[in-house]
């Protein structure tokens, strides 16, 4: 028999969760380590080369907009020397922190907001430009969209224990579907609708060979990627490109401005003057955190990825949730390609662009979460959407150095530099 636990065990971890040093009954040093490392490289690479009389210009509002605040041309050294005095003191609280066992994710957040804010301050110093922060964060909510909904099939899936490496797939099977469909109708909403059903008839054949015929996974994912691809080329070659005006020539999704709140100073015409897709994600996320971690829908999706066994003995259906759970997540992804043809652009080759497998780190880096895989495509996208932003104003920095940055911070997240991360114990394993 198995002993029984003693009062104040810790019990089991949630997976995907940080864990935290009391649990393990050791201090972990490497947060407090990293952020120091990272404190003093800006201190060196920031302030010290950034020459007194820099300014850096920064525009709140864009031009046509019915009010208009003055752009702020920033004093570049003294806005670095007050951050990176912010940073050193999240420093020295995240080693008090570290010592007492309590570790606070506040401090990543708030650490990073400031070390991006010396980034841009020294990038904006080195440049004539002015930097409109409205039109940058509108980029970064384009280039995100895709990602969040990608994402999201990936948390759907490894949740319930099938690893969806068909992300890439089912993202340009839906822009593929939906560009045909609202070319025909000319309706952009009835593309809307196609695009998930395109997803999904992908996802359903990733589950039928990986769940019902147990083959690798990760391998199928990969087959079912290189498929997409290439019945999308084929079919864009000789059908779309010969007679473009009736198959792909998708009308643009009219935009939706919230009142008062697109008002909002920077953040207002980003966030409330979007198209239904970017309304959609807002809800899904609410939904989808709710339903995983709230539901008894998601206690039983969650069983199946964690310990199918035990589900199976008391009576959860494990393939049949499994399945379930890979054709709707599919579903989210395929909703999630027609983003890329919500300004009535026209379907084009390869038209995701690898965008599929960013979702899955950003999965990854969102720790399997719903509101994690949120907030770490919105980064992705907002590295994408600043690359862009920058090459355009002229920077110091090399575009291939920013858009590494991403894939770093999700190697330092799986690496456990920033909290442990794993995901649900049986992700990958078929049933019998």
């Amino acid at each position: 028999m198995t002993a029984p636990m003693m009062a104040g065990t810790p019990g089991p971890v949630e997976p995907g969760a940080t864990l935290r040093a009391d649990v393990l009954g050791t201090v972990s040093w490497r947060t407090p380590i990293t952020l120091a490392v990272i404190s003093i490289a800006a201190l060196f690479a920031f302030v010290l080369f950034t020459p007194s009389t820099a300014l850096a210009q920064f525009a709140f509002t864009e031009p046509d907009a019915s009010w208009q605040w003055p752009v702020w041309h920033a004093p570049a050294r003294l806005v670095l020397i007050l951050c990176a005095v912010g940073t050193f003191a999240l420093t020295a609280a995240a080693f008090i922190a570290a010592a007492a066992r309590k570790p606070r994710r506040w401090y990543l957040v708030v650490f990073g907001a400031l070390v991006l804010v010396m980034f841009l301050v020294w990038v904006m110093s080195a440049s004539t430009g002015t930097l409109r922060l409205p039109f940058l964060l509108g980029l970064t909510m384009t280039w995100a969209v895709p990602l969040v909904f990608g994402a999201f099939a990936g948390v759907l899936c490894e949740r319930a224990g099938v690893i969806n490496i068909a992300i890439e797939g089912q993202l340009l099977g839906g822009a593929f579907l939906c560009a045909i469909a609202a070319s025909i109708t000319g309706s952009p909403y009835i593309g809307l609708v196609a695009a998930p059903i395109a997803g999904a008839l992908v996802g359903l054949i990733l589950a039928v060979f990986s769940i019902t015929y147990k083959v690798d996974q990760i391998i199928v994912g990969v087959v079912v990627n290189v498929l997409v691809l290439g019945l999308t080329n084929y079919l864009f070659s000789t059908v779309l490109s010969e007679n473009p005006q009736e198959f792909n020539s998708p009308p643009p999704l009219p935009t939706w401005r919230i009142p008062v709140l697109a008002d909002i100073p920077v953040l207002g015409d980003a966030l409330f003057n979007q198209t239904v897709i970017v309304y959609a994600m807002y809800v899904a996320v609410f939904v989808l955190q709710y339903m995983l971690f709230r539901s008894r829908w998601g206690l039983r999706l969650r069983s199946v990825g964690e310990h199918p066994k035990a589900a199976d003995t008391v009576g959860i259906k494990v393939n049949r949730t499994r399945y379930r759970a890979v054709v709707l997540g599919s579903a989210v992804a395929g909703f999630g390609g027609a983003s890329f043809l919500a300004a009535g652009l026209a379907f084009t080759k390869e038209v995701s662009a690898g965008r599929g497998y960013i979702a899955l780190a950003a999965m990854i880096l969102g720790r399997w979460s719903p509101r994690g895989a949120l907030a770490a495509a919105v980064l992705f996208g907002f590295t994408d959407a600043l690359n862009r932003v920058l090459r355009n104003i002229g920077s110091p920095v090399d575009y291939e150095l920013m858009s590494m940055l991403p894939y770093l911070a999700t190697i330092f997240a799986v690496a456990g530099l920033v909290g442990r991360v794993r995901p649900p114990a049986a992700d990958g394993k078929p049933y019998p």
